[in-house]
């Protein structure tokens, strides 16, 4: 009886560690990549091929421009060489104050893609006054925002042009981004090389499978500002561009849901390719400058809501926020419990075991992405030979994205602490004031050991 009763009560303790290690993990990420997995099975399988025999409309195309001059010709000539028609296209590049040459660059293609109507525009308030600007000055029935790091695949204007016009219902979509393979190829420094390939990962996985599946449930978070199209009667409807914020994108992506109620979708057929991130700095302020401004968007429109009992279960922005945010640190608190636990009689094996098995799950999820990308890539042999010979980063990813997981925790405590700015401190940039901070916090210690050493070498 004794030993029934501590065999029953070893059990009970293991089922309770289990349950409160993988629980959150599993229902907020494995069970939705399992379902996404079959819905976006299902989509490939019923999407036809959208072939258009009407009368193709004018667009406008808007290209933000600071400093761009290294990348904005590549940017123009994959505009001009799209198979929209060029006398249908106008290009607004609208200049935030640039201290290069990107203006030359901007006269250079004006003679090199002779017949592409381009306007070159100046703005000395931001990004957001920047893009309004040229809101007011379009004239398409369609606007494409793109950045000028970036280059459109051949197919992803007409795509993406069709696909409004097939479908009336659809106000608002984004593209779908992944960085560019040449620039990761041409990595010389392994490690960063292996990062660039785990961003492409990332970036195939978010776009042609997570968000997806969103856009079939309604559910995207966040129109990307790399490649976001809007009908003009519907962008014109909202309150513009907001400048109170580090993410204009989302921002304008909440109010087309709440003001306008429209819904959002992805156009997985039109592809826009990134550079790559420069180094790992880079990487550091870019996804804390996405966690900032997911904060303060939500902040404008879900605060009233977040306090609502029924909020988490009505409302999807409001679960993404609490497992971006709220769970980060129940989280945070499990990590560093890993080591903890060894001391509470628990069991080496069961500590080790339950690492290894929610690795095995992200894994599982890894895969499934992975084979939905693949679907998706079908089209694009060369993009889905790349991707195909990199299906060894699927063991790797949920390192990358623990990796993630602890700048994006770093954004929200700076969030809380600093004030909203587009230049984000960097990583080498936070460990020096940390130094600093550190320094005059422990000046007075520092002092008083300078003092004992005086005394103990001057006898």
């Amino acid at each position: 009886m004794f030993y029934m009763e501590m065999i029953l009560s070893k059990t009970f303790k293991e089922m309770i560690f289990w349950m409160a290690w993988i629980i959150i993990p599993f229902i907020m990420e494995i069970v939705p990549s399992i379902v996404g997995f079959f819905i976006l099975i299902r989509k490939k399988m019923s999407l036809k091929k959208e072939c258009f025999s009407g009368k193709l409309p004018e667009i406008t195309v808007i290209v933000p421009v600071y400093n761009s001059a290294q990348t904005l010709e590549s940017c123009i000539k994959s505009i001009y060489e799209s198979n929209y028609p060029t006398e249908l296209i106008d290009v607004m590049l609208v200049n935030n104050m640039s201290s290069d040459n990107s203006f030359e660059i901007f006269t250079k293609s004006q003679k090199e893609f002779e017949g592409l109507s381009m306007r070159y525009l100046n703005a000395k308030q931001g990004k957001s006054k920047a893009l309004n600007m040229a809101l007011f000055n379009s004239g398409g029935k369609y606007i494409i925002h793109i950045d000028s790091d970036g280059i459109l695949e051949t197919n992803a204007i007409r795509n993406m042009v069709v696909r409004f016009e097939q479908n009336t219902h659809i106000h608002c979509m984004t593209g779908a981004i992944l960085t560019d393979a040449k620039y990761i190829e041409n990595t010389k420094t392994p490690f960063l090389k292996l990062v660039r390939r785990c961003e492409f990962f990332e970036y195939a996985q978010a776009f042609l499978a997570g968000r997806n599946f969103e856009s079939e449930l309604n559910s995207i978070y966040t129109l990307s500002g790399a490649f976001s199209a809007f009908r003009k009667s519907t962008i014109l409807k909202t309150q513009l561009y907001n400048s109170e914020t580090v993410c204009e994108d989302t921002q304008i992506t909440f109010q087309v849901r709440h003001l306008l109620k429209k819904k959002v979708y992805l156009c997985e057929n039109a592809l826009f390719f990134v550079e790559p991130i420069d180094n790992f700095n880079k990487l550091y302020t870019q996804r804390q400058r996405w966690q900032r401004g997911e904060m303060e968007v939500s902040h404008m429109f879900l605060k009233d809501k977040l306090y609502s009992a029924g909020g988490f279960f009505s409302n999807f922005m409001i679960r993404i926020l609490m497992y971006d945010h709220t769970f980060a640190f129940p989280r945070m608190i499990w990590y560093f419990a890993l080591i903890f636990l060894l001391f509470m009689d628990y069991p080496l094996y069961l500590v080790l075991g339950s690492v290894f098995v929610i690795y095995l799950l992200y894994v599982l999820s890894a895969f499934l992405f992975y084979l939905n990308v693949r679907v998706y890539l079908a089209e694009y042999k060369d993009i889905r030979k790349y991707y195909s010979a990199k299906v060894y980063l699927i063991v790797l990813m949920p390192l990358f994205n623990f990796m993630i997981f602890w700048i994006r925790f770093a954004g929200i405590i700076n969030s809380i602490k600093l004030e909203s700015k587009w230049r984000t401190l960097n990583l080498k940039e936070e460990y020096r004031a940390f130094c600093n901070i550190s320094k005059s916090d422990f000046k007075r210690v520092f002092k008083i050991i300078d003092q004992v050493r005086r005394i103990v070498n001057n006898p």
